[in-house]
């Protein structure tokens, strides 16, 4: 470890760079390439499984189809009380006419001949019946000395309703050489209450028709039927190693309580996808096995090719990165040599040769901060001076306003010395007004200031005309203490006044009124809704209105074009944010409201 710190410190800083960028692009590589192969291979096993249980579920609804068509077909012989008598008959050694015989056959016999012939996945139906005088009809009826030349009825008992597998047909042994078929049939016997079994039923099918999958030739999938005796039935042409991984996985899922399941296993170290399915049709199970070799010969391949390339591209990516970073650090180096001499006080000292790399930019911004150096400190001298000037004229501004206050303080007196009351008070309300609007040292003032300024602002607005305008106050002592932008109310009376109320000259109120909203965040917010009893609005106009407060159109200068209501609309967003503002409702010849929402702060107890 000691070595390896001191051959790293020992290296040049170029050297360190490219190797920590390397080191960089490594790490996240090697992550990605693990990830993106993990989950291609978990995809690629994610989809065998789908396919082995799509295939036994499909396998399963073939199975099941055809064992329903042989047992209707088995239905259908034993529901045909005609073919039954003649069986029975049979059976008790009758003696039959020759126009009974044409009978029985040209209708019974050709009528199961028809079922079979219409049915290309049925392979035969065959009645085997035990009788000295019978003549066998081809190919359904049959002295039940053939029937035992086949496999399954050389037990010593034959029973109703069982299932025979894959057997060949040796009812004509001259034949059997030269058949393939494999045979699956329903083997049912016909009795009668007092005779006992007079006939056996055999509804066959081929096993090809029967398990199609078994007899499917890929080198690396294999299936099975396995029936309630443990007996296995599979392709004998594939290879014997099948076998026994079809015994081995069977063995496993022997017990198990779920009919139907898909998994990964590993027999005799090789990779399957085991799927099973219960088939209870046939009381038995049906086993699937897909190999996963192919796919991780494929995936390995995928890996080889891609860590190739990866080393390819890290080899290609070393050499560019060492170049490029030897050339960035000699700009790097020589940008710090003039850093330091400017911090010993050399002013003078430029970065000679600036490229138009980064560092090169850096450099001429640098040369140019240095040669700008001394204008900033002239500048600076001069903020200074108009800093000074600034507050000299503001001091100036409040010597007027004073004047201007102790001006209308002498006319009201003189006012008030002549009895001329009504003077007095609208000088009165004239210096609060210009008091209100001459304190610009706080942008932001109490509902209840601003509520004082339009009562004032109303007192001499009344002056001007033959009609009086009340103002009515519904606002509570909260929304009273919250803070506004200073001036956001008036402008709204104002353009009530001169827009709604001038219009209809008689005497009306305006009202306000005030209440607390809680928001959908758990937040509160208070409304103060200005509303006239003017000549109001049509909707066209509200909607344009509303535009132009929200600066969805332009909201030019002059009366009656909202430029009034948009300043209002901005400083309040610009104070509380966007989800505050003004909104507009009114309805011609009858009323405008606007409704003017800021957050809701509650007051704060002086002991907190």
């Amino acid at each position: 470890m000691k070595n390896w710190r001191e051959r790293l410190s020992a290296m040049k800083l170029n050297q360190k760079l490219t190797l920590l960028i390397l080191i960089t692009l490594i790490i996240p590589m090697g992550f990605f390439m693990m990830l993106l192969f993990q989950t291609i291979s978990d995809n690629a096993k994610e989809e065998a499984v789908r396919n082995v249980e799509y295939d036994l579920q499909k396998s399963r609804r073939t199975i099941e189809q055809n064992v329903e068509m042989c047992s209707l077909s088995t239905q259908v012989i034993e529901s045909n009380q005609v073919l039954n008598d003649y069986l029975l008959r049979f059976y008790l050694n009758d003696s039959f006419d020759v126009k009974e015989l044409l009978n029985f056959y040209h209708t019974e016999i050709n009528g199961i001949e028809k079922i079979v012939n219409s049915n290309p996945y049925l392979y035969q139906i065959r009645i085997y019946v035990d009788s000295d005088t019978m003549k066998e009809m081809m190919p359904l009826l049959y002295n039940s000395d053939r029937m035992h030349q086949l496999t399954w009825a050389k037990e010593a008992e034959i029973e109703s309703g069982v299932w025979h597998f894959d057997y060949t047909d040796t009812l004509f042994p001259e034949y059997v050489l030269n058949s393939t078929d494999h045979i699956v049939s329903l083997v049912t016997t016909l009795t009668d209450y007092e005779e006992g079994t007079y006939a056996v039923a055999e509804v066959a099918t081929t096993m090809q028709t029967m398990f199609p999958d078994i007899y499917t030739t890929d080198l690396n999938e294999s299936t099975c039927f396995v029936d309630q005796n443990g007996i296995f039935y599979h392709n004998a042409e594939e290879d014997k190693k099948w076998l026994e991984y079809e015994k081995s996985a069977y063995a496993q899922i022997v017990g198990e309580a779920t009919d139907a399941d898909c998994r990964l296993m590993t027999i005799n170290h090789e990779k399957l996808v085991v799927g099973y399915e219960y088939v209870k049709v046939l009381d038995g199970y049906l086993i699937k096995l897909v190999s996963m070799e192919p796919a991780e010969k494929q995936l390995s391949g995928y890996r080889n090719y891609f860590l190739l390339l990866l080393a390819l591209i890290l080899a290609a990516l070393t050499w560019a990165f060492h170049h490029i970073v030897k050339k960035i650090l000699h700009q790097f180096y020589a940008i710090t040599d003039v850093v330091h001499e400017v911090q010993h006080g050399d002013m003078e000292i430029r970065i000679p040769n600036c490229g138009k790399d980064e560092f090169g930019v850096l450099g001429k911004e640098l040369n140019e901060m240095l040669d700008q150096i001394r204008k900033l400190m002239d500048e600076n001298v001069k903020r200074e001076i108009l800093m000074k000037d600034s507050q000299i004229r503001a001091l100036q501004n409040q010597i007027n306003a004073h004047f201007i206050y102790n001006v209308l303080e002498s006319i009201k007196m003189m006012a008030e010395i002549d009895e001329k009351y009504e003077i007095s008070d609208a000088v009165t309300s004239l210096g609060k007004l210009l008091r209100y609007s001459m304190r610009w040292n706080s942008q932001s003032v109490t509902v209840e200031e601003e509520v004082d300024y339009i009562k004032n602002y109303l007192a001499l607005i009344n002056l001007r005309f033959d009609y009086e305008i009340f103002l009515s106050l519904n606002l509570p002592d909260e929304i009273l203490k919250q803070e506004i932008p200073k001036m956001s109310l008036q402008p709204i009376i104002e353009n009530a006044i001169y827009h709604g109320i001038e219009e209809i000259a008689e005497d009306t109120n305006i009202y306000m009124k005030g209440f607390i909203e809680e928001e959908p965040d758990g937040t509160y917010s208070c409304s103060i809704k200005i509303t006239d009893s003017g000549c109001g609005m049509s909707d066209v106009q509200v909607e344009e209105l509303q535009k132009k407060i929200n600066g969805e159109i332009e909201a030019s200068g002059g009366a009656g074009n909202g430029i009034g209501l948009k300043n209002v609309q901005d400083r309040i967003r610009i104070s509380f944010g966007k989800d505050y503002g003004l909104t507009i409702a009114s309805e011609a010849g009858k009323y405008t409201q606007v409704a003017v929402k800021i957050p809701f702060v509650k007051e704060r107890r002086s002991d907190e």
